[in-house]
């Protein structure tokens, strides 16, 4: 864990970041300027001003501008993360699609694009085009090769009715009692919902992670953190703002022992992934022998590569079940049978790859 961890680092992330251990953070989440390009005030129908993003921290010179402070703050970034850490980014189209092509020629790897349905977005009151209903909030490891990084499957399922969790998350936007206001204005233009957040949190860290934020804003990355278990890092350049986020944290309870552990437990379910081709590697298996598909009783031969040969089709456990069951796709772990060398008995591979997991101690997430 950081030194500094669990603090808001007053000062401008470019300056920050590069004085940040490195390899230190298991996550970052990232809210940067959006460059909303605003040359103009906003009026509604009845005449009313609207509260709209006219903040100097979002203006740009231009586009090359904006591309190079993107280029910097995500460079820096990817120093500070660790090699088996993702960072999320959001945006709108203003400047989603600038982020992206800079985090793809940086040597990130996008995992998703989550796109943040607003349940209750401001209207466009001009009616010269659609409503923006939506942000988008881009997940990637730091590289293509990266085979080890945090998603806590089963514990997203809460949030999707116990089924796998979408891209598409149904989240309002902040408001009410738990924007912040001073004076009765906004304290922050662009605060983002806790429950945006929490699903971040939850999908990519695990209790007692660090996740780093260099736009930390009015701190809701930071108290969603606290809440869950987690560690955290901001990085805020506006003094007022650095001030709004210590209180706000300040005031969230920590969690009591047995909701980390209840924490703890949601994560643990999400079993780490194991090839066919560990267990030739572990001994469990090996080149040459004969496994038997549970129904049709058909043999197959592992080849030295991991992959399967049957009556003339090869492939993976997964592709040969399936071309032998004439269905579009199979499970090949709880397809194939082996032959235990100590009972003679006919088990499924599924066990061998149990076993693998235990010889592993449950730490690869491969």
């Amino acid at each position: 864990m950081l030194p500094d961890a669990d603090t808001v680092i007053h000062g401008d992330c470019l300056e920050v970041l590069p004085t940040l251990p490195e390899k230190s953070a298991d996550a970052i989440f990232a809210d940067p300027p959006y460059n909303l390009q605003l040359n103009k005030e906003l009026w509604r129908p009845n005449l009313t001003k609207v509260d709209a993003v006219d903040d100097e921290w979002d203006q740009f010179a231009g586009f090359a501008e904006y591309d190079r402070f993107t280029e910097a703050w995500l460079s820096a970034c990817r120093r500070v993360l660790k090699d088996t850490g993702t960072i999320w980014v959001i945006g709108s189209y203003h400047n989603i699609y600038r982020v992206g092509r800079i985090l793809m020629d940086l040597g990130y790897w996008i995992l998703n694009d989550i796109i943040w349905v607003k349940t209750n977005p401001m209207p466009n009151f001009r009616g010269v085009r659609f409503t923006n209903a939506h942000e988008i909030l881009l997940w990637a490891k730091k590289s293509e090769k990266q085979k080890r990084y945090t998603f806590n499957h089963q514990a997203m399922k809460q949030f999707n009715e116990g089924k796998q969790a979408r891209s598409d998350w149904l989240i309002p936007i902040c408001s009410g009692r738990e924007r912040i206001r001073i004076e009765g204005k906004k304290a922050h233009s662009t605060q983002k919902p806790e429950a945006l957040l929490e699903r971040v949190i939850i999908a990519s860290t695990r209790v007692g992670d660090l996740i780093l934020d260099p736009f930390f804003g009015s701190g809701t990355t930071g108290a969603v953190a606290k809440r869950l278990g987690r560690h955290w890092l901001g990085i805020e350049l506006d003094e007022e703002y650095v001030r709004v986020a210590r209180e706000r944290i300040a005031s969230v309870p920590a969690p009591l022992r047995h909701v980390l552990e209840e924490l703890r437990a949601k994560e643990k379910t999400a079993k780490p992934r194991v090839p066919f081709r560990r267990l030739l590697e572990l001994g469990l298996l090996h080149s040459g022998q004969t496994l038997t598909h549970s129904r049709t009783g058909t043999h197959a031969t592992i080849r030295q590569d991991g992959t399967l040969c049957a009556d003339g089709i090869e492939g993976s456990i997964h592709r040969v079940a399936a071309r032998i069951s004439e269905a579009p796709a199979a499970n090949g772990w709880t397809s194939w049978l082996y032959q235990d060398d100590a009972t003679g008995r006919l088990e499924s591979i599924d066990r061998l790859r149990e076993q693998a997991r235990a010889l592993a101690d449950g730490n690869s997430t491969d």
